[in-house]
């Protein structure tokens, strides 16, 4: 199957599953991820840019915060059906299992792949979208404006020097600015400046 027509059809396998969810982790957001990556893999020329590309939309299809599965169900029953390779898909899940900040924490991908949409994820928690996608998520899990800004010291502000790639970390600089300037702006216009509070959420 030719590499467009098997994106479009995970793309239209992302669409469905997440029809129902607006809290910041939805097929946009995996569309931005998806273009994230393969912006990323451009300039990363060892890469399987298939691997990249079906990882990358397939990411969230099994994230513990929305689907109660194991092993990469989800990701792993689209692949089994459109007929991908069984070493394959496990490359593919491999790199889907290396994303999540709250699994992982400071444990690096093991495949360059891994690294490319760790950082494509990453990319899409900072900067303006990062910001919408924070509030998108606690107004639906019902977190305070306190508790959701706390989110930035706890994960956000982290972001920028975890990146793996190059081109990553160029394209992370500006994004963290924005974050930062958004903070000072917001601290500006409140009472009480910085939350000193410790909760910190559900992470993004």
């Amino acid at each position: 199957m030719r590499f467009e027509e098997m994106t479009e059809k995970a793309i239209a396998y992302i669409r469905e599953l997440f029809k129902n969810n607006a809290g910041g982790h939805d097929a946009a957001h995996s569309l931005r991820v998806f273009h994230n990556a393969m912006r990323i893999a451009g300039d990363e020329p060892g890469c399987d840019r298939e691997i990249v590309a079906l990882a990358a939309l397939l990411h969230d299809a099994d994230d513990h915060k929305l689907f109660h599965t194991e092993n990469d169900e989800n990701a792993r029953a689209f692949l089994k059906e459109n007929l991908i390779p069984e070493e394959q898909a496990d490359r593919i899940c491999e790199a889907i299992d290396s994303v999540s900040f709250s699994r992982n924490r400071d444990r690096l991908p093991q495949t360059l792949e891994g690294k490319i949409v760790q950082d494509a994820d990453r990319l899409d928690a900072i900067g303006a979208v990062g910001i919408a996608r924070t509030f998108a998520y606690g107004g639906e899990h019902g977190r305070s404006l306190e508790a959701s800004v706390q989110h930035f010291y706890d994960k956000l502000l982290l972001l920028k020097d975890r990146m793996n790639t190059e081109t990553a970390k160029q394209l992370a600089e500006d994004r963290h600015r924005f974050l930062e300037a958004f903070l000072k702006e917001l601290k500006d216009e409140t009472e009480g400046g910085q939350p000193d509070g410790t909760h910190t959420g559900d992470p993004v």
